[in-house]
């Protein structure tokens, strides 16, 4: 390792914390938790993003078989949360060490002055010595209002804090070329900035107990890193998998970081979901956006806009051709913008640091 970690974000799946019959896996978890007791006391800060509560309440609660898909993932998922937040609880006090839990819905993410209070409550907590454990609020999100899976959390959450580290556990060592439980296929051990085709080795399937598949892990490691987070998916069901980590002898698929960018250009990235309009750009416009020098986008290389949106609200950005450019937040509202199109010496539309483009993290 070619760096000195100091604010990890570690992730632990569904797959790791539920054994194969679907009961929770206490072992594992009491191991994980010692493990990161052990950062703790090396000096670094953790944040701990959860999955598994569905799966502590699944042997503890009989639902009818006629309720509803919705409805039963919300009571398993408020039932377990209680259980598995306990368990850390009394796992971590054991190790000296005290936790907070913070439950979100991707709304709370939304507003920036909204992500800004729930960045200084996760630092409060770290400054004083205390480990968050977030989770997704499952008890009231339903579908169409959820993150895409955890992976989509601990990667928003680590860019909010600036956390240096992103650690995804799963229960393969990482990225193969070829299916994991091939014994030929080669592990991808290195994704540097410019690698590409990464992705005709991924699999669709997902795991037993989680929602979230490789692709999407992939997809998150890869905003995360050109973000400038050092990015590791690594099997959580390996003995001393964060002990390996701190020593730099971590068997995983290892995602190289760009260069750190300022905090809205985070927020931004992680707001694909919540956009409410559209600006469309010509192709001067696209060129300039993706030159190598910083650029803005300005009323002149607009063609159209869709939507009704207001200043502080994210918009995607699309060429003439319909294809996806990227994000941005909006310096003033659509009926300003429209008034503006094609106009020179105007004020940008979006400036550069609420920019966010989706070449970076196509692989």
């Amino acid at each position: 390792m070619d760096y000195q970690p100091q604010l990890v974000v570690v992730k632990i799946g569904s797959n790791v914390l539920t054994q194969a019959d679907g009961s929770p896996d206490r072992q594992r978890m009491a191991s994980l938790v010692k493990q990161i007791a052990h950062l703790k006391e090396k000096g670094l800060q953790v944040v701990l993003v959860s999955s598994g509560a569905v799966a502590f309440a699944r042997n503890n609660i009989k639902i009818e078989e006629k309720t509803d898909s919705v409805v039963r993932k919300q009571i398993l998922a408020s039932v377990g949360q209680i259980d598995i937040v306990q368990s850390y609880k009394e796992l971590f006090q054991a190790e000296g060490h005290q936790i907070a839990q913070i439950v979100v819905t991707p709304q709370d993410f939304l507003s920036r002055r909204h992500y800004l209070n729930i960045k200084d409550c996760l630092l409060g907590l770290l400054n004083h010595n205390i480990i968050p454990i977030i989770n997704e609020n499952d008890a009231v999100a339903v579908t169409e209002l959820m993150f895409t899976d955890n992976d989509e959390l601990a990667s928003m959450t680590a860019a909010m804090i600036d956390a240096d580290t992103l650690i995804l556990l799963t229960n393969v060592d990482g990225i193969y070329k070829g299916h994991p439980n091939d014994p030929d296929a080669q592990l991808i051990e290195h994704v540097g900035q410019r690698t590409s085709g990464v992705s005709r080795y991924i699999a669709s399937s997902k795991s037993s107990f989680g929602r979230g598949g490789m692709g999407s892990k992939m997809k998150m490691a890869k905003k995360a890193a050109y973000l400038g987070i050092h990015v590791f998916i690594a099997n959580g069901n390996r003995d001393d998998v964060l002990l390996d980590f701190y020593k730099g002898q971590l068997k995983s698929t290892y995602f190289e970081p760009h260069s750190s960018k300022p905090n809205p250009k985070k927020w931004v990235a992680h707001s694909g979901n919540y956009t409410k309009g559209e600006v469309i750009v010509n192709q001067g416009a696209r060129v300039a956006l993706h030159a190598d020098e910083a650029a803005s986008l300005l009323p002149v290389g607009v063609v159209a806009i869709t939507g009704d949106f207001s200043k502080g609200d994210i918009i995607r950005i699309t060429d003439e051709n319909g294809e996806k450019l990227g994000l941005g937040k909006a310096e003033y509202g659509s009926k300003k913008a429209a008034e503006r199109i094609g106009l020179n010496n105007q004020k940008p539309i979006v400036h550069y640091n609420y920019l966010y483009l989706y070449k970076y993290h196509n692989l």
